[in-house]
């Protein structure tokens, strides 16, 4: 028998069974001798794992420090921001050149990207690349020196393509852009009579010019040489182009002043018209990000913003340029102040509005991660720019709340799973992160979310997951140094029970601010120190009279809160007998005269108002399995504010601006 051909032995290694037979005994030869070791591999591992846990090492602690309050939006932060490879130089002011395409390269990608213009040439070139790609592939997988041959010589393959591009773009800017060098200086005298025949005539070729004057403009000092004389001639083109430059762009493509849907841009993307102005309006719109990204003069920069904010439509064209625009914006937002943050907070509203769906995402992530950034410290003079920061934020949310429920369950779950970890280590780092002004404005921003919101629409599992959150971290700091942090615990509760009228206990919590002992007391006075900046007290001040001042008005203020809400429920003389009891016990013990008499004249009070319930209660004729009876009791006394308790706490809350503690944007009160 003749020996077999090529393609005959490679039909009979495929499919002959004898063959088949033998590479599956060879098969399950190696895979045996493959498990020996795999079984040896693993009982080394096992020991491992032993000695490891025998050394007392624990994995989760060593990895505490790495979860992020914001890690978990990593994945569904979609980066929208990317390099821009174009050109960013001048445009051509040859009135001939009709500005088809910005380069050569994004030409060739939108004739190949159409379906119905490709030719057959094209789909043979296509093919043919795509066939020498899969046989590299194969010749990598069966060659693997090849592949490292390949891999060590990348870079100078690289360094070859981008001296081909470089080479290219010159080429590209020969054909569509002019360098400074072959433009004439623009000067004050020069820019007024191109502005003229901009606005009487319409004259593209002037404009073309005053928008390469605006792009030197707004890259003034980062440049040399620039065609812009001097700074007056800098502030006119600059004046000019914020206020016309949208109108100008408007009025070529016949779009009102009052469309600002993405689909009017993204109807006429294949139109002659907008082929014909694409280069000029990203040219504009990359020259205002730029001048946004260096300039720190916040007046320029709200103006700009303000400005810029008109032409947000035409974004729709340029998705990198519009995630550049969302990271800005959100960074002037968080650092700015007063009109710049209110400024961009407006461009940042405006894109999640126009564009929604994913770019709704993006702004919320961005704008929660740099809140989180910039909470970190808390100083008195930032404390009014963290509120609106936290109004703003909600705000924002409140444009999509299905999506932003999304966002705040995932939020709020990353801190549950924080908190988790504290209480089951009760390590040091881990005690460190919960008590730290990023965990508490966190659980303060989902807080006033909730609060908002929870009326109207179905956020129950988010409130019992944010309360769950709050018991936890007033049980993890008990003792008296950490006496804010459990203040402002008290205070979400408040918070989350009025809003959404749930019953939450938080005498427990209020009576054991009273319980904390005080050190031997100094003859001074304690030093100046905010406790409205501070989630945890130095030690000094546990030794001072304020200390002892400060716990009693707190605990008071706290019940009069949590009182005021069910002074008119018919179960407030039930509610308030254990509180009683205790403050009576207090009041009696306590030395110091002041004291006394803020909690003699609050037990007076609610006394008070348990016998205005307790006379309207006794009056009812309805049993009480009665639920609906039973929650309509005392509303039209509720209405006019008739209860005693209700005059009392609103002589309350006269007097809260000298204690200067906030919680929700209300002012916290203690001087009673």
């Amino acid at each position: 028998m003749g020996k077999l051909g090529k393609k005959a032995r490679k039909f009979a290694k495929k499919n002959l069974q004898s063959v088949l037979k033998r590479q599956r005994k060879v098969k399950t030869f190696f895979k045996k001798k493959a498990s020996k070791r795999d079984e040896k591999a693993q009982v080394e591992d096992s020991d491992g794992e032993r000695e490891e846990k025998y050394c007392g090492r624990n994995n989760e602690v060593e990895d505490f420090k790495d979860i992020s309050l914001d890690a978990v939006f990593d994945e569904d932060d979609s980066d929208m921001d990317g390099d821009d490879s174009d050109s960013d130089g001048y445009l051509s002011e040859d009135t001939s050149c009709s500005y088809n395409g910005e380069t050569r390269i994004e030409n060739h990608l939108e004739e190949y990207n159409g379906d119905g213009d490709l030719s057959v040439q094209k789909k043979e070139i296509h093919l043919e690349l795509a066939k020498k790609m899969k046989r590299l592939n194969n010749l990598k997988a069966k060659d693997p020196e090849f592949a490292k041959f390949l891999e060590s010589n990348k870079e100078h393959l690289q360094t070859l393509r981008d001296e081909e591009n470089y080479s290219d773009e010159e080429e590209s800017d020969e054909d569509g852009r002019e360098s400074t060098n072959e433009m004439g200086k623009l000067n004050s005298s020069t820019v007024d009579s191109l502005c003229k025949l901009v606005k009487e005539q319409n004259n593209v070729p002037a404009f073309v010019r005053l928008l390469n004057g605006y792009r030197a403009a707004c890259h003034y000092g980062s440049e040399s040489p620039t065609i812009v004389e001097d700074s007056h001639t800098f502030s006119k083109i600059l004046t000019f182009m914020f206020h016309e430059a949208d109108n100008i762009f408007r009025k070529i493509l016949g779009i009102s002043e009052s469309n600002d849907r993405k689909e009017a841009i993204l109807e006429l993307k294949n139109t002659s018209k907008w082929k014909t102005l694409k280069p000029i309006v990203k040219s504009y719109l990359r020259s205002t990000l730029f001048l946004l990204n260096e300039v720190t003069d916040s007046r320029i920069l709200a103006f700009a913003l303000t400005r810029l904010r008109a032409s947000i439509v035409f974004f729709a064209a340029f998705p990198l340029l519009l995630g550049r625009l969302i990271k800005i914006s959100v960074h002037l937002w968080a650092t700015g102040k007063g009109t710049l943050s209110a400024c961009s907070l407006l461009i940042i509203k405006d894109v999640a509005n126009v564009f929604n769906s994913n770019c709704f995402e993006t702004c919320m992530i961005k704008a929660y991660k740099a809140f989180i950034d910039h909470c970190k410290f808390v100083e008195p003079i930032l404390f009014k720019h963290r509120q609106f920061l936290k109004s703003s934020f909600i705000e924002l949310c409140s444009q999509d709340l299905q999506k932003a429920y999304n966002k705040a369950m995932v939020s709020i779950q990353q801190l549950a799973k924080i908190l988790q970890l504290g209480l089951r280590t009760k390590k040091k780092e881990a005690v460190k992160k919960i008590c730290s002004w990023q965990y508490a404005n966190c659980v303060d921003l989902w807080v006033a979310f909730i609060s908002l919101n929870i009326r109207d629409y179905e956020l129950q599992p988010l409130l019992y997951t944010i309360i769950q959150i709050i018991n936890g971290v007033a049980v993890l700091f008990p003792g008296p140094r950490y006496m804010p942090l459990r203040v402002k615990c008290v205070q979400w509760l408040n918070a989350l029970s009025e809003s959404s009228g749930v019953f939450i206990p938080i005498t427990s919590l209020v009576l054991d601010i009273l319980e904390y002992k005080i050190g031997k007391e100094s003859s001074k006075p304690g030093k100046d120190f905010s406790f409205s900046s501070a989630v945890k007290l130095p030690k000094h001040w546990l030794k001072s009279r304020n200390f002892q001042d400060e716990c009693v008005f707190s605990a008071i203020e706290l019940l009069a809160v949590h009182f005021a809400q069910w002074s008119y429920h018919i179960s407030f003389p039930d509610l308030a007998t254990i509180p009683l009891i205790y403050l009576r016990k207090f009041h009696e013990l306590t030395t110091i005269e002041s004291l006394r008499r803020v909690v003699k004249r609050f037990i007076d009070q609610v006394e008070q108002n348990i016998e205005f319930v307790r006379k309207k209660r006794d009056e009812v004729t309805f049993s009480p399995n009665d639920q609906q009876s039973a929650e309509s009791f005392l509303q039209l006394e509720k209405s006019g504010g008739n209860a005693p308790f209700t005059k009392y706490y609103t002589s309350v809350i006269e007097k809260a601006g000298s204690r200067n503690l906030v919680m929700n944007g209300k002012i916290r009160c203690a001087s009673i």
